[in-house]
């Protein structure tokens, strides 16, 4: 019996080794030490979409697809958060502008084109977008 357990217990041993052995031969991107640590494309395609903001990268969709009254209005949106990981269940998309007043200020019909144009250029299944003034205050929201 306990020559079977040491038997074990080298498995074990073993096995622990070639882990951290093979932990240390990768790099987190899944290249070797020594080779020219080049990423795939699809990885290369990857890193440069996500180079630009959120924010970045919904002005630049209406800025494509979007009224003239949506292009105006998207140019005081500051930060957009949630866009960029939707799960199709509850998402919650943030749009932060530089606008002031809330949801009775003189900016909430802006507000409400940027929603809008946030609903031309994200889809889900059950999103809420919430666009806010530069004081965190609801200007408006749209199901997306």
């Amino acid at each position: 019996m306990a020559k079977g357990l040491k038997i074990a217990g080298g498995i074990v041993v073993g096995l622990i080794a070639i882990g951290a052995c093979s932990a240390a031969t990768n790099n987190d991107d899944g290249t070797k030490p020594g080779s020219d640590n080049a990423k795939p494309a699809a990885t290369a395609k990857a890193d440069s979409k996500t180079t630009a903001s959120q924010a970045e990268q919904f002005t630049a969709c209406v800025n494509k697809n979007g009224t003239p009254t949506e292009k105006a209005a998207v140019t005081h949106v500051t930060k957009v958060t949630g866009a960029d990981k939707q799960n199709n269940i509850l998402d919650a998309p943030e749009v932060y502008t530089d606008f002031t007043g809330g949801l009775t200020g003189p900016h909430q019909a802006e507000g409400k084109l940027i929603a809008t144009a946030f609903t031309s250029c994200y889809k889900s299944d059950n999103g809420l977008v919430t666009v806010y003034d530069k004081d965190a205050q609801v200007l408006a929201n749209a199901q997306f």
